[in-house]
């Protein structure tokens, strides 16, 4: 029973001091919080702390910080409990705001880590959508992206859509909602799709969804639309300035991942260009130099194959094989600076040509060492004609000091050398071949290397 209140206690709960003066404590709290405190209870406590929920006269709740303390007698005997009451709706509020600020800064942070960890843009928008239907509470979302080239905007991700519908959607800019939201560069909400016809807007799509609240928001990068996020929701909304604010970040977010992984592609697919062009320009230097001489015409390519043919089945890394094949390709470079009197002499060379002809190796490495884009690829034209045991040239290298590249295409040249028709022979059969090169094993092959060719021609 109540037997003593104050005004503002009494004003809290909508009630006046006289209504509730010998009133049951209990009316102050709801149902489900009411309870009874015993004697034997009160004998063991003497104060406590908690929060709680209270109730006003019209039935409505709220929060409450109470702090009650046990009254006793002079024999120590329990006779009544003093309680404070204070509203803590405003602290509450304000707690909520935090947990809520709290949870969006962290769903920004694993959006910026999503960025980060991948530029993969399907795995990002994946990751922007998931975390966007749940932070907003929304019932579905679209990422349309603007080709720049067409001026159309394209389908990129969505989510909660109950048709596979939306993905085949294709609007010229200025068409539809998404192409008047990338057009004006700005947010168009409307808050009842179904109040009047939308031009370019399908109504039947939007009936079949169920779709009822939009928001669309241009997704702006550097200055340059990169598409639109779209935001539905199928019944009506009254969304605060925290839930606008954060939808904003959102967008902003997703236009960034758009950007960076945009140029990421574009930059990827340059290289690759870059690369094309650089191997292109190879085989054409390969060719020309095969073609000064009718002789060898086609070998440089047929060598440059089967080089990484024996280099695979050796096991080296892949990312070497380009390498190999580059300077396979460019093996006899060196001899552009071999005058052609030496170069196509008929007759055997003597010393003093012999000497010119064994320099261009040298030759091919102060060609080619200046271009970095080369300089990994020096190994066969710079030593291709080294030998296991240190008899070769330009610096005698012996066994394994001599680059596995070059090792390799020691074999290849060797084999495709014998093998191919020449003006002073024909080509020889392949088991002359072969038995010539089991001959120069370990004197001018590495016997693990020609060990790999032959188990790869299975002889």
């Amino acid at each position: 029973m109540i037997l003593h209140t104050n005004p503002a206690e009494a004003s809290m709960h909508g009630y006046f001091v006289e209504e509730l003066l010998g009133r049951e404590v209990n009316i102050l709290a709801p149902t489900a919080h009411r309870e009874k405190r015993t004697v034997s209870l009160l004998n063991e406590i003497t104060s406590w702390r908690r929060e709680g929920v209270n109730v006003r006269r019209d039935g409505s709740t709220f929060p409450v910080q109470l702090m009650s303390d046990v009254v006793k007698d002079n024999d120590g005997q329990p006779i009544g409990i003093i309680t404070t009451c204070e509203d803590i709706t405003e602290r509450k509020r304000t707690e909520e705001q935090i947990q809520r600020q709290i949870q969006r800064l962290t769903t920004l942070r694993d959006i910026d880590m999503a960025i980060l960890s991948s530029l993969d843009l399907k795995v990002i928008l994946n990751v922007l959508l998931d975390h966007l239907i749940d932070r907003l509470n929304i019932d579905a979302s679209v990422i349309m992206l603007l080709n720049r080239h067409t001026l159309t905007m394209e389908y990129a991700e969505s989510r909660g859509f109950r048709s596979h519908d939306i993905h085949n959607i294709k609007l010229k800019l200025g068409e539809g909602l998404a192409g008047q939201v990338a057009l004006k560069r700005r947010l168009i909400s409307i808050p009842n799709l179904h109040e009047k016809e939308i031009p370019g807007v399908d109504a039947s799509l939007l009936k079949k969804e169920g779709l009822v609240v939009y928001y669309g928001l241009p997704l702006i990068a550097k200055g340059h639309v990169k598409g639109t996020l779209e935001l539905f929701h199928r019944t009506p909304i009254a969304p605060d300035s925290e839930w606008l604010e954060f939808m904003n970040d959102l967008a902003a977010q997703t236009a960034i991942a758009i950007d960076n992984a945009t140029l990421f592609n574009e930059l990827q697919f340059s290289n690759i260009e870059i690369t094309h062009a650089y191997d292109s320009t190879l085989l054409g230097w390969s060719r020309a130099l095969d073609l000064r001489d009718k002789e060898t015409e086609g070998h440089s390519q047929r060598v440059a194959e089967l080089t990484l043919q024996i280099a695979s089945a050796a096991g080296l890394a892949e990312s070497k094989l380009v390498h190999i094949r580059r300077g396979a390709l460019l093996h006899d470079i060196g001899k552009l600076g071999i005058p052609d009197s030496i170069l196509f002499k008929s007759s055997p060379l003597n010393e003093r040509e012999w000497e010119i002809m064994k320099r261009h190796p040298l030759y091919a490495y102060q060609m080619l060492s200046p271009i970095n884009f080369l300089r990994s690829a020096l190994d066969i034209p710079y030593c291709h004609h080294e030998k296991w045991d240190g008899t070769g040239y330009p610096q005698g290298l012996t066994g394994e000091n001599i680059p596995i590249a070059a090792r390799i295409f020691a074999v290849a040249d060797v084999w495709d050398a014998l093998c191919s028709n020449r003006t002073y022979r024909g080509a020889f059969k392949e088991e002359k071949v072969i038995k010539h090169m089991r001959s120069l094993e370990g004197i001018h092959f590495d016997p693990e290397v020609l060990t790999v060719f032959l188990a790869m021609k299975r002889l």
